[in-house]
């Protein structure tokens, strides 16, 4: 299982995440959150980690303008849509676009069909788009690996919300085949700054619970 560090705002937990086994690492761009971080530094990480791992713009409700300006400044892989944005927006982005959907205290038998590489199930919350570091009922996610159209090919999921180093193990035993998890808030010592220990438990727990 595949590994996404979010909202990562500087070049020193950007490395020490990859350098640890993360896969993909979220830069917010939505500019309310305490993890914004701007073009310029952005930019920097991403230079930082190379092509060790993926850079993932996170985007609530963009222009098109502001999307495609940082999209190529920043050369990000991936575009995360976690607003309200319009199923043609997404689907221009199709071969990258991680859509988000989020969830009350279970997962509902069946998400929207979008164009998208992959969907990302969060946690709701009444006034955040993310991070807010609240658990769900994380094995009611398990039927929405299968495919939608039946053709066998699994949905690339991201199991996110509340996922942090104690249960990370059993998050990925309960969602069997998701593609990845994602964390924010679980692996950090304030809002925006990753904490060394914290991340070191996540990777060796997950690696623990997958040898079991």
């Amino acid at each position: 299982m595949k590994v996404k560090i979010c909202g990562v705002t500087t070049p020193a937990d950007a490395g020490l995440a990859v350098d640890l086994g993360a896969d993909f690492i979220g830069l917010n761009f939505y500019r309310p959150s305490p993890r914004w971080i701007d073009v310029d530094e952005a930019a920097h990480i991403r230079r930082r980690i190379g092509d060790r791992a993926r850079a993932v713009g996170i985007f609530v409700d963009p222009t098109r303008e502001e999307l495609d300006t940082i999209d190529r400044k920043v050369g990000l892989d991936y575009i995360q849509f976690s607003g309200d944005e319009s199923p043609g927006l997404v689907a221009e982005f199709s071969d990258r676009a991680i859509r988000v959907r989020r969830v009350g205290g279970a997962t509902p038998d069946a998400i929207p069909e979008e164009d998208c590489w992959a969907v990302l199930i969060d946690r709701a919350h009444a006034h955040l788009y993310g991070g807010s570091g609240e658990s769900w009922d994380y094995a009611a996610a398990a039927e929405l690996v299968r495919s939608p159209a039946g053709d066998g090919e699994p949905r690339r999921l991201f199991i996110a919300g509340g996922v942090r180093p104690g249960n990370v193990a059993e998050v990925a035993a309960a969602v069997p085949g998701a593609y990845a998890v994602d964390t924010c808030s679980g692996v950090e010592s304030a809002p925006g700054r990753k904490d060394r220990g914290k991340l070191e438990r996540l990777f060796a727990n997950l690696r623990a619970g997958a040898a079991r």
